[in-house]
């Protein structure tokens, strides 16, 4: 978080014009009422376009496990400081299989953690990807030996997607959800 009054506030209910009503009203619906969502209300038919990838990541067309899809995202938007997002994917990381260790380990080089020598190469991938966007051949040769190319290109549109997401939210303030807790380690505010 690196505002203390958003740039672009979510939209409230009485805001919304009936397309924005209509266009949130699944995502209200499922669970899934977050100041991302309503501050995405502000341009429908990007937030159209942006769903498509999203809903890619989140569904079981995604050919990473979600395990391995939270060790992507948290280690990117951890890159990104984006405090929204991982305030977000805390719960769904643990959901997912990581230990709170884990979590905490994805903030740190990584010789830091103990990880397999699968998840440590989507931990060094996203490193590469962050700093570069670019793999390069020593990574390139560890991702395709432990993931075959469908798994290998959702990973780095999943860290696109996640570095996409952190430039909007940590642009316009996105508020932290009620629901979730700030990292005090990305309240940028300061």
């Amino acid at each position: 978080m690196r505002t203390e009054t958003p740039r672009l506030a979510p939209l409230k209910d009485e805001e919304f014009n009936a397309e924005q009503d209509e266009t949130f009203a699944r995502f209200r619906n499922g669970g899934a009422d977050h100041a991302i969502g309503r501050t995405f209300m502000r341009h429908t038919k990007l937030w159209r376009a942006y769903n498509a990838l999203a809903a890619h990541t989140f569904s079981d067309d995604n050919t990473l496990s979600k395990r391995e899809s939270e060790i992507v995202t948290m280690r990117t938007v951890w890159h990104a400081k984006a405090g929204y997002q991982w305030s977000r994917h805390v719960p769904m990381a643990l959901r997912a299989g990581l230990k709170e260790a884990e979590i905490e380990a994805l903030k740190k080089p990584l010789g830091q953690g103990k990880w397999s020598e699968s998840d440590a190469t989507l931990i060094e991938t996203v490193d590469a990807l962050t700093a570069d966007p670019f793999i390069p051949d020593h990574v390139w040769t560890k991702l395709t030996t432990h993931f075959d190319d469908q798994q290998c290109m959702d990973a780095i549109f999943l860290c696109g997607r996640y570095v996409m997401a952190a430039m909007f939210t940590n642009s316009v303030g996105m508020p932290i959800d009620h629901d979730v807790v700030l990292d005090p380690d990305l309240d940028m505010r300061k």
